[in-house]
C-alpha cells in the first residue's frame, strides 16, 4: 500500500491517545502533524495529553499544534466522566519533554495541505471546531485535502445522548459546516466503533508489549468508565476504541464497508441537536458523506496489535533503548 500522509486532529482522550499509537506504529502511515481541540477534556489538557502520547511513542518530531479552546456557540461539553479528569484514564506515561508549536491548530491544518495538495487525508477524531474554523478561514482547504475521515456521528442511536454522538454534540455548528462544505466525508462513526471492543481476549494479547502496554493502554482501557452509553453498547464485552478505527479505516480502507449517504446535522432540536441524519437512500449527486455500517473487528484487532508491537520495539519509544 502507498504510504498515506495524515494529519490527526483530536482531543486525547483515551481513545484519542490509542489511535495517535496506532499511527506511530504502522509502517503505511506518514503522521505529518496532530493538532488539538477541546473536548474529552479542556484544550490545555488535550494538548499535554498529545505531547505525552507523542514523545512516549518515539514520535518526537511530529508537531502538537493546540486549536480552539471551545465549541464555536456552545458552553464545551467535556466527557471527564469517561476519560477521567487527566483524560487518560489511569495511564502513568511521563510529562512530555517540551511543549506544543508555536501558531493555531486551524492555520497548520492549512498550510501543511496547502504545501501538498490532493497528498493530505486529515483525520479528525474529536470535535470538529478547528476543521469548521480551517474551512471558513480557508475555503480552499476542500480542494487541497485528499480525504476527510471523521470518527463522529451515528445512522442510529448516539451515546450522549439518544440522538447524538458525543464528538458532534459537543460542536453541531462546527460539524454541520463540515458536512456541508461540498467534499466527501467519510463517517466512522457509533455503527461501527461499538463493535470494535478491547474485550479480555484482545486485552490478554496486549501483554508483553512492554511500557506501552504496561503504562499507556492497559491503564487507560482499565480506567475507560461509562464507556458508550445507551442501548446496544453495554460495556461488558470492553471498551470500545472509537478513535482507533478512523485512523485504521485509512491504513486498510478494507477493514471497513461504506455506503454513500447524504448526512445532515441537527443543530436546532430540543431532544436531537448534535443528530447525524442520514438518508442511504439519497440520490447520487446529493451525498455528501461515506458512512461506515460494518467492521471486519477480527482483523481490525490483528492490524491494531500489529502497529502496537511494532511501537513497543521502535527506536526512541518509552522503554526502548535507541540504536
Amino acid at each position: 500500500m502507498t504510504v498515506q500522509k495524515i494529519i490527526i486532529d483530536c482531543d486525547p482522550g483515551i481513545d484519542d491517545a490509542l489511535a495517535l499509537a496506532f499511527a506511530a506504529g504502522h509502517p503505511d502511515l506518514d503522521l505529518r502533524g496532530i493538532t488539538t481541540v477541546a473536548g474529552n477534556v479542556g484544550l490545555d489538557k488535550t494538548t499535554a495529553n498529545a505531547l505525552r502520547v507523542r514523545d512516549f511513542t518515539g514520535m518526537t518530531g511530529v508537531p502538537v499544534v493546540a486549536g480552539c479552546p471551545a465549541p464555536l456557540l456552545r458552553p464545551p461539553l467535556h466527557a471527564r466522566d469517561v476519560h477521567g479528569d487527566s483524560g487518560l484514564g489511569a495511564a502513568s506515561i511521563p510529562a512530555a519533554s517540551s511543549g506544543p508549536a508555536e501558531g493555531h491548530a486551524v492555520d497548520f491544518l492549512a498550510s501543511v495541505t496547502a504545501a501538498e495538495p490532493g497528498e493530505i487525508t486529515l483525520i479528525a477524531v474529536g470535535p470538529l471546531t478547528n476543521v469548521a474554523v480551517a474551512l471558513r478561514r480557508y475555503p480552499e482547504l476542500v480542494s487541497q485535502v485528499r480525504n476527510i475521515v471523521i470518527m463522529g456521528g451515528s445512522a442510529g442511536r448516539g451515546n450522549v445522548t439518544p440522538a447524538a454522538e458525543f464528538n458532534i454534540a459537543a460542536d453541531p455548528e462546527a460539524a454541520a459546516i463540515v458536512f456541508g462544505a461540498g467534499w466527501t466525508v467519510t463517517m466512522v462513526g457509533l455503527d461501527v466503533t461499538l463493535q470494535a471492543r478491547a474485550t479480555a481476549a484482545v486485552r490478554d494479547r496486549m501483554r508483553g508489549l512492554g511500557p506501552l502496554a504496561d503504562e499507556l493502554v492497559l491503564p487507560s482501557l482499565a480506567g475507560y468508565r461509562n464507556v458508550s452509553r445507551g442501548p446496544g453498547s453495554e460495556p461488558a464485552g470492553g471498551p470500545a476504541v472509537h478513535d482507533v478505527c478512523a485512523v485504521a479505516s485509512v491504513a486498510a480502507p478494507e477493514l471497513l464497508t461504506c455506503l454513500p449517504a447524504r448526512v445532515e446535522v441537527e443543530t436546532a432540536g430540543r431532544w436531537t441537536s448534535g443528530m447525524t441524519v442520514t438518508g442511504f437512500n439519497a440520490p447520487d449527486d446529493t451525498c455528501n458523506a461515506r458512512v461506515a455500517v460494518a467492521i471486519d473487528v477480527d482483523a481490525f484487532w490483528d492490524l491494531v496489535l500489529d502497529s502496537y508491537a511494532r511501537v513497543a520495539v521502535k527506536p526512541g519509544a518509552a522503554g526502548v533503548t535507541p540504536r
